[in-house]
Formats: structure tokens, sequence, C-alpha cells
């Protein structure tokens, strides 16, 4: 744990420390950076009304680990609130909300002290908050907030979800500074050159686009030449080129000669707001979806329609109304022609104010999830300063979500039953509420958009009626880190199966829910249990995973099953969502992000210019030295045909196998544990100062190119050789790691005890090095896989041969290969990757990197936080609502990415399948053609040329290739006359399972003009 001082001035609480677990929160450490956390542990929240957006906001804002939160309500639980209220049971109706809330808020985050107040809220008890946060109170109370909380510089936030409607709305103040509008990473380019002008132009080597936009800034370093630059402050840039720009007035400077980079500057954006009173007449909009650019001022209307309405009628238009949606419209026009300010609208939309009327009285937990995150994020932005606030109104709708068919909609099959479903049948009726608890679905993870997902089901009944069903599957266990935003766990809950765990939490919020867990990997080793039969019985399948083979595996079986898949995922303040509809729209895998750009293989040898150069070498390190080389030596100790099989390997394999065994087993096999600290300074000697030392002998540092250019010119930097230096932390931090991570591998004992390692590392004898001439360093990715794509060399490979021991020599020695494990701080993997890497960036000229970074991009972490998470499940249940509406025309559903940092909302219509032809045929990849009855190979190849003009000239199940116009004809022939099923057992060699009831075959053909087409893939069922 991180202890730090106290960053707040002592007015807003009494801790004099905020703590920062860094494995409860690691996660979200890598979104928000240890000064914004820093901030949020020194700041007190109060949130104000426990329905549904209240407890969603406050579950948010606690996992997030603010100082402590304080939820105000002054009424008590009803059924209705059951319909969005997770943490409510049916037996507590009646009790206070406030009492019962703070009880299990308090339960998932045990830094953040959780009270409960029950009284009216007073000017003086608002004073001991950073944040006030408003979710269910009247317009005057609103006003009367919003002046107390300017007064004591406090910021504001009031939020309301009605129906399929949300509001929020931000005041922090007349002059709030935000630090880091965006949270990306800064940035950088390295440069080519820069002129003296008077306005200078740098130029950036033409590898890499710099990135920058108008107006960013920036800094220097490493410049030679126009060294002024490097100590300068940041500079405003105008953007004339990928790879060019303008920073000013270089005339007074030095002449440029090589080298440097540029950094973007994240300067402080100071942000004004007005108070609520200004703000209602003159709003500012932030557009949440430009299909409906004009609903804002609308909804803007709504909403203050709604308070006069419930001022003059003492309740809410009641569901379906048609009364009482007249009665509102007309009070809306009345309210707008009074209106003074940019606030009025140019002519009141009456059916949108009717529709608003209907289901305002509604309350649906899908709204509640996508605005409780969006409204929590808002209170970590007014308390770390970091991303960029909403200005000022924020208005969304899922009107989309509604049926088809509005007529169904009546007063009589909304009105309240007494229910737990009440807020949900207030919007869409009785009908469609039993159609939801009818539902089979399956959620396939069981992590944080996974938790989000089965809460959020679980409230709106989805599989909780007698032929309802939700399965969900997750192989995982609970970590500790996972707390921080999977919020169905508890600390008591690690170690436990994450699917099981789930189930039972979601369990008690309703107790109805027929949930069945699973821990099984979703693959084609489970095939046997998600079968035909399990797949024909569902309604959908939800996607919560977190790798994309896992996503595109679940893609093509709900392509093939033609089921609805709803998918999503979030990177940091990011988020998307995609629903993908049978027959309607393109599938998931239709469209993929392109492959994440590799590193050279030379830039990574010898030529490293970032410190993600120096930590994917040490990840490469670190597998050769204690993951690979061991492995083949446990091989050799265990498998009596390990060197056989070896030695046929192509090109330099064998060598490589059977160097690492001899080495692992007789050259560097040590005895105890000060072997290992020997071996640890050798391979220190070897790593950072003999290769350096030959590198740079055989290119000097004045070493020119054929075209006399400097060799060692940007991107390439010119080393320099380490001295070894136990007094020095990182030379010595590589010796123990190093050293340890040996002795594991060889079941010795590890030591901690810096002064017996450093003791041992001083006695070692170290030869001096000397360059050697003739030794060959490839320059070029080329010249490196030529080197690795040689013959084997046999004479080599006998010689390895006889080095290798008997194993019946070896006593019985067991060797421990080491899987990379980020996460666990005591098994000196993190600590031997840092150490590793820093060491060859300061070989480099490359600024290190601390613990945090080296583990965010060695560990190939994905940053997360509750509030992304609470938006895109809230985005998906809103989906769910359409299919199970049976919304069939694409501009009904939405695929959505959201940037909660920017504050950024992309709303979109899914991409329709693309269609594709043969002879006249239109096709998806919807389609297939179906075979019902056994045939022969040349039936079934008559069957295409007969009934659809096409003409098969390949034909293939899976890997195995079935048919071909190039085969040999005596086995072309054989398989004419045997069945399908019996050629796919005879090219496979595999029993068909007994699970599998139907065959996928994949075509070629030519169509009735001769020409080659694509066509759907067959299913011939058993």
């Amino acid at each position: 744990m991180l202890e730090i001082k106290d960053m707040a001035d002592g007015t807003n609480g009494s801790n004099n420390h905020a703590h920062i677990d860094e494995s409860l929160y690691s996660r979200q450490l890598y979104v928000l950076g240890h000064e914004a956390m820093h901030r949020m542990a020194t700041a007190d929240v109060l949130i104000s009304g426990m329905r549904g957006l209240g407890v969603e906001v406050a579950k948010n804002v606690i996992l997030a680990g603010v100082r402590s939160v304080t939820v105000h309500d002054e009424g008590n639980i009803v059924m209705s609130d059951l319909s969005s209220q997770f943490f409510f049971r049916e037996e507590e109706v009646g009790q206070s909300r406030a009492d019962i809330c703070v009880k299990r808020l308090g339960e998932l985050n045990s830094y953040v002290p959780t009270t409960a107040s029950k009284d009216k809220l007073t000017a003086e008890f608002i004073k001991k908050f950073k944040v006030v946060v408003l979710t269910s109170s009247t317009l005057d109370e609103q006003l009367q907030i919003s002046k107390q909380c300017r007064e004591n510089n406090i910021a504001l936030i009031i939020a309301s979800n009605r129906g399929l409607f949300g509001q929020v709305f931000c005041d922090f103040g007349d002059q709030f500074t935000v630090i880091d509008t965006t949270g990306d990473a800064p940035q950088t380019a390295m440069i080519a050159s820069i002129t003296k002008d008077e306005q200078g132009v740098v130029t950036c080597l033409d590898e890499v686009r710099h990135g920058f936009v108008d107006g960013d800034y920036v800094t220097f370093s490493e410049v030679q030449g126009m060294e002024e630059l490097n100590s300068a402050e940041p500079r405003r840039i105008e953007v004339t080129g990928p790879y060019t720009f303008k920073i000013g007035d270089t005339r007074g400077f030095s002449d440029y000669k090589i080298g440097g980079i540029a950094t973007e500057a994240k300067m402080p954006k100071r942000v004004h707001f007005e108070p609520l009173e200004k703000a209602l007449n003159e709003p500012l909009f932030l557009e949440s979806d430009f299909s409906k650019f004009d609903r804002p001022p609308q909804l803007h209307l709504a909403y203050r329609t709604l308070h006069e309405y419930i001022k003059k009628e003492g309740c809410l238009p009641k569901p379906w109304c048609k009364t009482d949606g007249d009665k509102f419209a007309e009070l809306a026009a009345e309210i707008n022609s009074s209106v003074i300010g940019t606030a009025k609208v140019d002519e009141v939309d009456g059916k949108l104010m009717r529709q608003f009327a209907n289901i305002a009285a509604g309350d649906l937990c899908p709204m509640d999830a996508f605005m409780g995150g969006v409204v929590a994020q808002e209170v970590m932005k007014a308390v770390s300063e970091k991303f960029h606030p909403i200005v000022q109104w924020f208005y969304f709708d899922a009107l989309e979500c509604l049926p088809c068919d509005r007529s169904v909609l009546t007063e009589e099959n909304c009105s309240p039953q007494g229910s737990r479903y009440d807020g949900q049948i207030a919007v869409f009726g009785r009908d469609f509420q039993k159609k939801l608890e009818g539902q089979k679905w399956f959620v396939v993870g069981a992590g944080a958009i996974g938790c989000e997902l089965l809460k959020n089901f679980a409230l709106m009944g989805l599989g909780c009626g007698r032929d309802g069903k939700i399965f969900i599957t997750d192989m995982d266990l609970i970590e500790r880190s996972n707390l921080n935003r999977q919020f169905l766990f508890r600390p008591w809950d690690v170690q436990k199966a994450k699917s099981v765990t789930a189930a039972e939490a979601v369990k008690v919020m309703n107790p109805a829910i027929n949930i069945v867990p699973q821990e099984n990997k979703v693959g084609l080793e489970t095939e046997g249990i998600y079968d035909d039969d399990f797949f024909s019985q569902l309604n959908g399948v939800a996607n919560a995973l977190d790798n994309i083979d896992a996503r595109l595996y679940m893609d093509r079986r709900c392509v093939f099953y033609e089921k609805p898949l709803l998918e999503s995922g979030t990177l940091g303040t990011k988020g998307n969502t995609q629903v993908v509809i049978p027959h309607l729209t393109e599938s998931y895998g239709a469209s993929q992000d392109p492959p994440e750009k590799e590193i050279p293989i030379c830039t990574l040898k010898n030529f490293p210019n970032a410190i993600e150069h120096t930590l994917q070498w040490a990840r490469d390190l670190f597998a050769g030295l204690f993951k690979q080389a061991p492995e083949n030596a446990a091989l050799y100790l265990m498998d009596p045909t390990f060197v056989d099989r070896t030695c046929q390997l192509p090109g330099s394999q064998p060598v490589e196998a059977l160097q690492s065994v001899v080495k692992a087993l007789v050259e560097e096999r040590p005895e105890d544990y000060k072997d290992c600290v020997k071996w640890a300074r050798h391979l220190f000697g070897e790593l950072y100062h003999n290769q350096i030392a030959q590198l740079l002998y055989n290119f000097p540092k004045d070493q020119l190119t054929k075209e006399g250019a400097p060799f060692w010119a940007p991107p390439k930097r010119c080393p320099h050789p380490l001295d070894f230096d136990s007094t020095n932390k990182t030379h010595l931090d590589f010796i123990i790691s190093a050293a340890n991570l040996k002795a594991v591998i060889y079941g010795l004992q590890p030591h901690r005890d810096l002064d017996l390692v450093k003791n041992l590392v001083d006695s070692v004898e170290v030869p001096t090095f000397v360059p050697q001439s003739g030794v060959r360093i490839a320059v070029t990715d080329a010249e490196a896989q030529a080197a690795n794509q040689g013959q084997t060399d046999t004479e080599t490979v006998e010689d390895l041969k006889k080095s290798l021991p008997p194993v019946e020599s070896l006593g019985g020695l067991k060797i421990f290969p080491q899987e990379f494990e980020k996460d666990d701080d005591s098994n000196f993997h993190m600590d031997f990757i840092v150490s590793a890497s820093n060491l060859r960036a300061e070989n480099y000229g490359i600024a290190p990197a601390d613990r945090h970074k080296s583990k965010l991009i060695a560990g190939k972490i994905i940053p997360a936080i509750a509030t992304t998470t609470s938006v895109v499940s809230g985005l998906v249940s809103l989906e769910l609502y359409k299919i199970v509406q049976g919304h069939s025309k694409l501009e009904d559903f939405k695929n959505s990415f959201i940037n909660l940092a920017l504050p950024l909302f992309v709303f979109s219509d899914p991409i329709a399948a693309q269609q594709k032809e043969y002879n006249g045929e239109k096709w998806t990849l919807w389609d297939r053609f179906q075979i019902n009855h056994p045939m022969t190979l040349k039936e079934f190849i008559e069957h295409f040329e007969r009934n659809l003009k096409l003409k098969i000239s390949m034909l293939s199940q899976g890997v195995s290739l079935l048919y071909s116009f190039f085969m040999q004809k005596a086995a072309r022939e054989e398989r004419m006359q045997m069945l399908m099923p019996d050629i796919v057992r005879k090219v496979s060699r595999k029993p068909i399972e007994p699970h599998v009831k139907s065959l996928v075959f994949e075509i070629c053909c030519d169509d009735e003009n001769g020409e080659d087409v694509e066509v759907p893939f067959v299913v011939y069922h058993l």
C-alpha cells in the first residue's frame, strides 16, 4: 500500500492521510494515475436520492476510492424501487432507504467510509463535502442547494432518469481547472530537422505520423545544436502536415544539428460554469446523439415542465394516460412561452412531450446503469481535476426501445401492479414484462461487464419466469484486483469461482432469477456442452469477454445458430457496444481493428529508441532464460524422444534448443545460491557491457553509412556500456531478481538479504571483455531473418548431442520453468523485467519507466474503471430490450462508442450484412445451404450442379480438404462413392463426436458462366 500525505486543505474531512492500495486499484491507476487518485482519496462526496440512479452513482464512486461517501434519502423503500435498486430486498419494503443502502454500499470498499443521512439538507451540512450529487429533488431544492454550493466552492451535479429519458447538469464553479483533458499518454515524435525562421518548422522522421493537432503544446529534449529548445517552456504548435509543425520564432537559436524528441505537454485548462439559475435559461448542451441534434432543447423544456407539473398536480403523470399526456403538453407550451433566454424553443414538440409524460413514472435499471456511470465519472472529474467535464447539460434518450406498435401501451397495461417490476411495467407494460421473464440468454464471462450485465438482467426480470433461464460461464477465479470494478464480489470471495459467486449475488438481488453458473471456457473443447440443443433454446448471447479470440469464436457460433449477439468492451474511459442481429446486421468478425504494430527485430536486438522497446526486450529475455530454456531441459529429463524430435526442426532451431539444454544441465547448472549470484553477475556483464561494446566495435560512434550520413542518426541511439556497481540500486535489483529466478528454477532457496547478495556479487571475478573482429551484427530485419533461416549445422548438433549428460546421472533433478506472472509481487518476475528494461534503457540513453508503467506495458494490461463498465452494460441492456421487442429495422438498433474522459458519445446504426451474389441469387453471411438427407460425394456435387447451377471445384471441412479438382483420379473416384460423413472420418482420421448433429462444409464453386464465385457454407445434417 502506498501512503501519501493529505493534499486537501483540511476543511473537507478529518483524515490526515490517504491510502492507495495498489493491489485493489491496479487497473484504475492506469486510467487516472497516482496524482488524480491522491486527490480523489481526499474528497468527501454527498449523494442524495437512493433509488436506482443514486445507488449506481454511489457504487461507482465508492469503488473509485474517494475519501468518504454520505448517502442521503428521507424516504422509505417502496416495492417499485426494486425495479432498479439492486441493494433493496422485498422484505425491506417500508424501511429507510438510506439505512438499508449504506450497509451494503459499505461492503464495496473498506477504504471508503460510508454513512447515511435522513434529515433535510442544510447549508451547514453541505459544507462538509467536495461534491454534492442530487438524483431525486425538486427544482426549488436544486436552486437552493446550487446557491449554497457556489458560496462554498462545492461542485454540484444534478441527475435524473425518467423512463427512457436522462438528464445531467454540472456546475464545478466559475473557474474550474482541468489538469489533463483527455488522459491519453502524451504523443512523442522523433525529430529529423528544425529550421531557423520566424515560424520555425519541425520535421519529424517519416516512420510514424507525429499525431499532434493545432493548438497542442510540446516540449523538446535531446536536441543537438539548437539546445535552447531543450530547456524552453512548452511551445504552442501549428500543424502543417502529418510529419511537420511550426513552433514559432527560432531565429535567435543556434543551428540545429541532429536528434531530438518533441513531447506533447499537457496544459491546464480553465472551464467556466454558470450557476443553475442562469444555466436553466441559457443552457449549454453536450450532444449525445447527432441523429437527434434537435432533442436536447426539447428535453430541457420537458424536465422543466415535469417539475412544474409535480408542483401543480402533486404527482407524476400516470403511465400512458392520454389525459395526463395532453395536460403535460399544454403545460410545456405554456412554460415555453414564458421562458426568457436561449432555452426557449421555436416550436414545442407536442408528441415528444406526451411521450415524456407517458413514461416519466418509469424507472429502468439499464438507464440507471448508463447515467450512473456518466454521473460517477463527473464526480471523479470534479475531485481529481482529470478529464474534461460535461459543460453543462447532458440529455439522453432511448425511445427506440419502445415497441413499434405503441397501441399496446395502454394505461391499463402499464398501470402499477404492486410488483417489483412496476418501474419497468410503467414504460413497457405487463405483457412485455412476461416476455422478458420467459427469455433464455447465455452470458459469456463474469468479469467486470459480466457482473454489471447480470445485475441489470436480474432487475429487469430477464429469465425470471417459469420458462426463463440465464446461463453464465467463466473459468476464472476471483482475484483481489477484481474487487475494484467487479462489484458482485467481496474480499471474502477471493479465490472463489467468478460465475458461481456472481450467480449467488444476483440471486439475492432477485430470488426469482433462474441462473445456471458454469465454469467452462467457450471453444472447440466445450462444443459437446454448448451444442445444437443448447443453442437452439437460446434467445440470444451477451459477450462479456476480455480477449478477441473468444469474441470471434462466440460470434461464429451465433452466426451458425442464427442467434442475436450483444458485444461490448472497455479500455479505460473508452467503451463500445455492438449489436449483431441475424439476417440484418454484419457480424462482429466482419470488421476488426488493424493488428497491433510489431517492433522490428533489429530495433529490439540492437537499436531501441523507446522504453516500449526495452520492455519488450526484457520480456523476450525473461521468456528465453526462465521459460523456454528450462522447458527444453525439463523435456529432455522427462521425454526420451526429445532429442530426436528437436533434431528434425528446421533452420537453427535444433542448435538453439540443444544449446539451451547443455547450458541448463551442464554449463550453468548451479549447486547453490552463490552460483546463482555468480551467473547473474556474468549475465549482467554480457548484456549491458560486452554486447554493447561489441556493437560499438562494429559500428563506432562516428561511423558513416555508404551514403556518408551518420550511422547513429535518429531513430538509432548510440549506446554506451555499463560498468557494474553494486551500490547502484538498479544494478543490484537485476542481480537479486535474476539470481532468485535461477534458484527457483532449480529448486534452490531464494534470498532477499541485500547485504548477503551484495557481498556475494562483489566477490565474483569477471574477465575483461575484448571485442572480436569478424562478428556479424544484423542491421536490418532482412539480415536478421536470413541469419535465422540458414541450414541446420549438422556437425554442431552432433557435438551438442555428445555434450548432453545422461538423464540417470543427474540424480532425479527437477526443473521448474517460470510462466510470466505480472501480478505476484513476490515472485521476482516484475523485479527482473523492470531492472532489465531500465538497464538497457540506460545503455541507450532512454528515460526509464517506474514499476507501474513497466507493468502496464510489459504485462499488456488493459486499463479499466467501474464507470465505463456501468455505462457499457446499460447500453447493452437497452439493446436487449429492442431484441425482445422484436425490432427488425437497422435504424431501431444502435452501436455505440463512448469516451467518458472527453466526454464523447457516438451512436450509429449497425452496418447491414454485406450482400453477395451467385447466379442472380443474393445472400449474406447469415445464409447457408441445407442438406437434410444422406448423400455420397457424387450426389452432393450433382445436387449443386443440378439445383443451383454451381460446379464445385473444392470441398473442405475445417482444416480437412475432402475433394478438389486436382486430386489424384483414384482417390477422387473412391470418395465419390462414399457418404459425406465417412469421407470426413477418413480424411480427418478422427471420429465424429456423438454431440455433433451437423457438419459444416466450405465449397469453392464456379457459376453457370464458369466464373469463380463466393457462396454460403453448407450445413449437412447427420
